[in-house]
């Protein structure tokens, strides 16, 4: 009997404090995920957009000045 009253008291703790605690940090976690990019991340995919944006522009302008120059380096692939 004496083993279960050892027993009880940390059980009494973790169902008071620990289990509660537990329960609110892991939703609020996952309202966060939930709710999608921060502000941080979605100023970095603009950032990256615009830059892909950047790249598309240069490789029209590559491929523009190659069929200029060398008209069959398309057949060469």
């Amino acid at each position: 009997m004496f083993d279960a009253e050892v027993l009880m008291a940390p059980i009494i703790v973790f169902m008071v404090v620990v289990a509660p605690l537990w329960l609110i940090l892991h939703y609020r976690s996952k309202k966060q995920v939930s709710q999608g990019l921060s502000e941080h991340e979605h100023r970095q995919l603009l950032e990256l957009a615009q830059k892909a944006d950047k790249m598309a522009e240069r490789v029209e302008t590559l491929e523009a000045l190659l069929d200029q120059e060398a008209p069959q380096w398309r057949r060469k692939v």
